[in-house]
């Protein structure tokens, strides 16, 4: 037994009644149920659609995504989470890189490196050298007057903590932003690279070993294993190229605003909801969201 969920922003509640009954009637489905008028439903599927993705094309020109997928054991224990363009806006080297005056150049590199154009140590590494004699307080303006947090992102972790869940926050970005953003958002831990500082200026160099792609497939599954939970219990979101590991590992992986060539490889993607598109693929109805981690 398979879920199709049909979802839009919550910002533009655009879905029509009509649209999800001509969807649950072409695929033979069972009865609509609404998450939230306007914004979600969900029905049921015998078979996943053979035609699902010539429909999910179509859907996003209207600004709507559908993501089919098997019913059982669709909630989940646990969310593991990139940072830098997923739970914020906004890429932090490239913040940093702007405040240095290499923003351009660098912002080129980073978007290279989340299409999976480049290697993401070996970009990472190039990119942290151009930051060279920074001054570290930097970081510190830069979070407080750069970052924007994704809409939808807080309401997420404290729904799924509500529900007995647990948060983790992976990035391939570093210690000193996810620091920040997982205090604010309430995640349980985070994973992250971290920039070294000499004599209060950044050295142009992160700390070995790096943190990548692997990196967050063996945090995927030390964390589950250390909650006596299994990647089948576990929700992923990220939108690079990096992400693609863990995204392939977790039982449900979300390509959120992704890379063309990320999205490409995963079978839920979320190209126009906010973070609480997660929320809808688990069932989650909005009477059951909670702003209380």
């Amino acid at each position: 037994m398979y879920i199709a969920t049909v979802l839009t922003n919550p910002t533009t509640p655009i879905l029509e009644p009509a649209l999800v009954e001509n969807l649950r009637n072409a695929w033979g489905g069972g009865n609509a149920i609404w998450l939230n008028p306007g914004i979600a439903a969900e029905f049921s599927l015998e078979h996943c659609p053979t035609n699902l993705w010539q429909v999910w094309a179509d859907l996003q020109e209207q600004r709507i995504d559908i993501a089919v997928q098997p019913k059982e054991g669709r909630r989940k224990r646990m969310l593991l989470a990139d940072m830098d363009s997923t739970m914020i806006r906004q890429e932090c080297i490239d913040e940093l890189a702007d405040e240095a005056g290499v923003g351009a150049y660098v912002a080129d590199i980073t978007a290279r490196a989340m299409n999976g154009e480049l290697d993401f140590e070996a970009a990472l590494r190039e990119r942290v050298a151009l930051l060279k004699g920074l001054d570290a307080g930097v970081i510190a303006r830069v979070l407080a007057e750069r970052i924007t947090y994704t809409p939808g992102g807080d309401v997420l972790i404290a729904t799924m903590k509500a529900h007995d869940g647990y948060a983790a926050l992976v990035s391939g970005g570093f210690t000193a932003f996810t620091a920040g953003v997982a205090e604010a958002l309430r995640f349980d831990e985070h994973r992250a690279n971290t920039l070294e500082v000499v004599g209060g200026k950044l050295s142009g160099r992160v700390q070995e070993p790096i943190l990548g792609r692997a990196a967050k497939v063996t945090a995927l599954h030390e964390i589950s294993a250390r909650l006596g939970l299994s990647p089948a219990d576990v929700i992923a979101v990220g939108d690079g190229a990096n992400d693609l590991g863990m995204l392939g590992v977790a039982g449900a992986g979300v390509a959120l605003h992704a890379k063309p060539s990320v999205a490409a490889q995963c079978t839920l993607r979320i190209n126009h909801g906010d973070l609480t598109a997660l929320l809808y693929l688990q069932g989650y109805s909005v009477e059951e969201f909670s702003t209380d981690a």
